[in-house]
């Protein structure tokens, strides 16, 4: 383990990537819940739902409207929170270091773009709520969700909202007509580059000087990946986080790594201002 300072002095003076993987705990400090959190249940009927049902392209094929009215709720949360200090402090590295910087994020909620970070630069690995594609696949073309859908703004009000003829029309694909889905990654789905990003967000990891750790449980495969090539690069890695985690673990036993314990919106600015100073 190293201090932060001489981690943050030696990416600086290296020629990699300075590269960030964000997780659910930087958008919980903006009010979204995390995906496995007891607000991720849904109830169809008298079925209660945990989000590894819902969040598969089987419960999607059984029950499309019911995927659907769960994905336009939690669109509405997504959509009510606004960015924190740790994702405008990204934006701003992104701005300052350009295409030095790459941003990997497990998040659906848009809130990396909307702080500023571009999408050629942000691998958004799981997807994006903000947008849909064709539900049979026909095409990889992807297109954003309408901001006049009828469905509430206020979240506590989209929770009970019923998927109606006018927004139905709207979930369509412009190419075969067919259903449209959510822009995300499933449970039974697989990473991928041209929807996903796999294999540059592998390559960005790959080339980093420095790998930037915020608020991921380390639950899904192509975070380790991202974390191993970095380590085995000798990149620095910096893990923030609220509680131990295996890639805090990993960082502690490195002689460039360094784990945080505490909120991404109070280190994530801290560590930029090293970067560039």
């Amino acid at each position: 383990m190293s201090s932060l300072d001489a981690i943050c002095d030696r990416a600086r003076g290296a020629d990699g990537l300075i590269v960030a993987l964000t997780g659910a705990g930087i958008s919980a400090e903006s009010g979204i819940p995390t995906f496995r959190g007891e607000e991720g249940y849904w109830t169809v009927g008298s079925e209660v739902y945990r989000p590894q049902q819902m969040a598969t392209n089987a419960a999607y094929q059984r029950m499309p409207d019911d995927v659907w009215q769960w994905y336009l709720f939690r669109r509405a949360v997504c959509r009510n929170a606004a960015p924190n200090l740790a994702h405008a402090a990204l934006a701003r590295l992104d701005q300052a270091l350009g295409e030095r910087f790459r941003l990997i994020t497990q998040n659906v909620d848009g809130l990396h773009l909307r702080a500023g970070n571009p999408l050629a630069r942000t691998y958004q690995i799981h997807g994006n709520i903000d947008y849909q594609r064709c539900g049979a696949a026909c095409c990889e073309a992807m297109w954003p969700l309408p901001d006049d859908l009828d469905v509430p703004a206020a979240p506590e009000q989209a929770k009970s909202y019923q998927l109606t003829d006018a927004t139905a029309a709207v979930l369509r694909c412009p190419e075969c007509g067919g259903r449209s889905r959510p822009h995300v990654l499933w449970f039974d789905e697989c990473y991928d580059e041209p929807l996903f990003r796999f294999e540059s967000s592998l390559k960005a990891a790959a080339e980093a000087a420095l790998l930037i750790v915020v608020g991921t449980s380390a639950s899904t495969t192509l975070p380790h990946h991202v974390v191993n090539l970095a380590a085995e690069a000798g990149a620095g890695i910096i893990d923030i986080n609220i509680g131990d985690n295996a890639f805090g673990r990993v960082a502690d036993q490195l002689a460039n790594g360094i784990a945080l314990r505490g909120p991404a919106s109070e280190h994530v600015p801290a560590i930029a201002d090293r970067l560039l100073a």
